[in-house]
C-alpha cells in the first residue's frame, strides 16, 4: 500500500519533549517520517514491550494500573480512563459477553491537531494501546473511527496494523497469550457531531450520526447493543507508557488529581505554534511566554481559548491559570481538548465569536430544538451586530439563549456553542456595544459593512 506524505514535518513544531524536565510519552520521534513504522517503533522507542508486559498480567491487574495512573481521558470530558474501564460488564457462567472497544479518532475540534499527530508519526503506539486496553477489558475488536478527511492517516495506520499482525502482535491467541484481537479502522464522514461518544456509534453503525438518549450508556449497550467503551487517541496513547513505568511513577507526573502529560496544541498569535507535550499543572502564561515564545505580532495577547474552540474565553485575568482539568473548571473554562487558540489585542472579539458560533450552527445535527434553532439566531444576530445593524436590545437577547439552550439539548454541542459566546459578550461587551453604537469596530475602527441579502 502507498503512503500519502500529506504533510511535510516542519508543519508541525513539536516542543518541550525529550527532557527530564518534560518528558516524551506519547510523540517520540516526531517528525521522522519512518518513525511510523514498526521496526523504528520496536528498536527506539521501547516497542511493545509494554503489551507484552501486560498479557503476563491479569486483566483486572491492568485496568487498576491504569487507575493508580490517575490519567482522565484527553478527549475533553477528563473522566477517569480506568475507571471508565471498570464500568465493562464480566462474563458470568451462564453469558460470555461480547465487549468491543472504540477508539475516537474524529478530532473536529477547531484549534485541536494533536490525535492526527500520534496517528502520523506513531501509530504503533496507539496500536499498542489499543492491545492492551482490549485485553484489560477482554474486548476481542476493538474500532478505530477516524475523520474521513484523514485519508492519509487512515492509509497509514492500516498498513502499520498489517505490520503488528504480521508479526503476531494481532489476531488469534496473540503472542500464546490466549487472548484474540482485531482492530478495524472505520473512516468517518467527516461530521463534528460524530465526536460524541453516542454519535459516533450510531456513525459506525451505518446510521445517522445523532447523539443517543443516555441511559442507556455505552458501558450497557454501545456498538451493535453490546458493551463498548469509548476512548480517545491520546488517552489510549498514554497506556504504553503507564504500563511500562508503572502506574505509581506516571502518577508523578502533573499534580495530584491531574496527573500524566498531556499534548497541548498553540495556535493563533503566537511566535512558535505547534504541539508541546507537558505535565499538566503548568501556568497558561508560561506556556504561552516561556515556551511558545509570547505574541508574534508584537501586540499584547487580549484572549486565550485554553481547550478548544467550545471552551469559555479567557483574559488577561486568567492567564495564570494551572493548565490542568481542575483549575481550568474552577477558572471558569473547561481544559478540553487541549487546543490553546491565542488572540492579540488586534483581534475582533465580535468577529471571532461570530467565526465559531456559524461553525456551530452549521454542525448541529438538528435534533434538538434548542441547538437547532437557538445556535442559528445566534449566528443571524451576531451577524447583524457584525454588520452594523444591531440594536443594544440584540446583546440582551444573545445573553438570555444561552439558559435556553445550554443543558437542554442530547449532547454537549448547544453547550459548547454558547461556552464562547456568552463568555466574550461578558468579558468584551464593551467591543460588541461599540459595534453597535458606532457602527465601526472596536479594534480596526473602520466602518462596518452592510449585510448583504438575507442571511
Amino acid at each position: 500500500m502507498a503512503i500519502r506524505t500529506k504533510h511535510d514535518p516542519q508543519s508541525y513544531t513539536f516542543a518541550g519533549f525529550g527532557s527530564e524536565k518534560y518528558p516524551n510519552l506519547m510523540l517520540r520521534g516526531a517528525g521522522d517520517l519512518n518513525n511510523w513504522t514498526l521496526d523504528v517503533y520496536e528498536q527506539k522507542h521501547e516497542g511493545y514491550v509494554a503489551m507484552k508486559q501486560a498479557l503476563k498480567m491479569e486483566p483486572v491487574a491492568v485496568t487498576e494500573e491504569v487507575k493508580t495512573s490517575g490519567i482522565r481521558g484527553r478527549g475533553g470530558a477528563g473522566f477517569p480512563a480506568g475507571l471508565k474501564w471498570s464500568f465493562m460488564p464480566k462474563d458470568t457462567p451462564e453469558r460470555k459477553i461480547t465487549r468491543y472497544l472504540v477508539i475516537n479518532g474524529d478530532e473536529g475540534e477547531p484549534g485541536t491537531f494533536k490525535d492526527r499527530a500520534i496517528l502520523e508519526y506513531n501509530p504503533h503506539q496507539l496500536i499498542e494501546g489499543c492491545i492492551i486496553a482490549s485485553y484489560a477489558m477482554q474486548a476481542n475488536t476493538c474500532y478505530v473511527y477516524i475523520r474521513g478527511e484523514f485519508l492519509w492517516l487512515i492509509e497509514k495506520l492500516e498498513l502499520a496494523i498489517e505490520q503488528a499482525r504480521a508479526k503476531g502482535y494481532l489476531g488469534k491467541n496473540i503472542l500464546g497469550s490466549g487472548f484474540d484481537l482485531d482492530i478495524i479502522v472505520h473512516r468517518g464522514a467527516g461530521a463534528y457531531i460524530c465526536g460524541e461518544e453516542t454519535a459516533l456509534l450510531n456513525s459506525l453503525e451505518g446510521r445517522r450520526g445523532e447523539p443517543r438518549v443516555k441511559p442507556p450508556f455505552p458501558a450497557a449497550k454501545g456498538a451493535f447493543g453490546q458493551p463498548t467503551t469509548i476512548n480517545n487517541v491520546e488517552t489510549i496513547a498514554a497506556v504504553p507508557p503507564i504500563i511500562r513505568m508503572g502506574g505509581a511513577e506516571y502518577a508523578k507526573l502533573g499534580t495530584t488529581k491531574n496527573s500524566g502529560t498531556r499534548i497541548f496544541c498553540i495556535s493563533g498569535h503566537v511566535k512558535r505554534p505547534g504541539l508541546y507535550e507537558l505535565p499538566l499543572g503548568l501556568p497558561l502564561d508560561f506556556i504561552l511566554n516561556e515556551l511558545a515564545g509570547g505574541s508574534s505580532t508584537g501586540k499584547k495577547i487580549k484572549a486565550v481559548i485554553p481547550g478548544g474552540a467550545s471552551a469559555p474565553v479567557f483574559s488577561e485575568a486568567e492567564f495564570s491559570t494551572p493548565m490542568d482539568f481542575d483549575s481550568v473548571r474552577n477558572a471558569g473554562s473547561m481544559a478540553g481538548s487541549g487546543g490553546v487558540i491565542v488572540l492579540d489585542e488586534d483581534t475582533c472579539m465580535v468577529q471571532a465569536c461570530l467565526r465559531l458560533i456559524r461553525f456551530y450552527a452549521h454542525e448541529s445535527c438538528g435534533q434538538c430544538t434548542p441547538c437547532r434553532e437557538g445556535c442559528n439566531w445566534m449566528e443571524m444576530i451576531l451577524h447583524r451586530i457584525e454588520h452594523g445593524e444591531g440594536t443594544l436590545e440584540d446583546l440582551d437577547v444573545l445573553a438570555s439563549l444561552t439558559p435556553r439552550i445550554a443543558g437542554r439539548t442530547l449532547c454537549a454541542l448547544g453547550d459548547a456553542a454558547c461556552g464562547p459566546m456568552e463568555s466574550m459578550l461578558k468579558k468584551f461587551r464593551h467591543e460588541f456595544e461599540h459595534h453597535v453604537t458606532h457602527k465601526t469596530c472596536y479594534v480596526k475602527g473602520h466602518e462596518l459593512l452592510a449585510k448583504v441579502g438575507a442571511h
